[in-house]
């Protein structure tokens, strides 16, 4: 096992006993039925927002197309959507805060701004490159 495999194994765990001890906290001040019911309407709130957030990251990245403009930030803003849709569902309240904030479009470009900067940090290194592929 690497060192980056360590560090990232060591993190999720690190995240899972974060959710759990958060569960047990909502779940001691609300009740655990409370605390059931809210975690179901969090995960159903991510499948909504994941839809009509997606869709309309879609439809904008569509018109960049059609008029000719890379959709870069607009592909960021996709995978906001996406990791913010996927924290929602996963159970528990400290991913719901930030999931939730991924999908907000008030929060969202400050999430779009940080992803924008590691990939040209990435690019600049040298350690991201884009291959096209074979030529057809």
């Amino acid at each position: 096992m690497t060192a980056l495999q360590r560090k990232v194994l060591a993190i999720i765990v690190l995240a899972i006993l974060i959710e759990i001890w958060g569960i047990y906290m909502v779940g001691s001040w609300i009740g655990g039925f409370w605390t059931f019911g809210l975690l179901l309407a969090t995960s159903l709130l991510g499948a909504y927002l994941i839809q009509t957030e997606g869709r309309r990251v879609w439809r904008q990245a569509q018109q960049q197309m059609q008029s000719g403009q890379p959709p870069g930030h607009t592909l960021l803003e996709g995978l906001c959507v996406l990791a913010g849709g996927i924290l929602l569902i996963v159970p528990g309240f400290v991913s719901d805060l930030i999931g939730l904030t991924l999908l907000l479009p008030l929060t969202r470009p400050l999430y779009r701004l940080f992803l924008y900067r590691w990939l040209e940090r990435l690019v600049r290194g040298g350690r991201f490159t884009i291959y096209r592929g074979p030529n057809r």
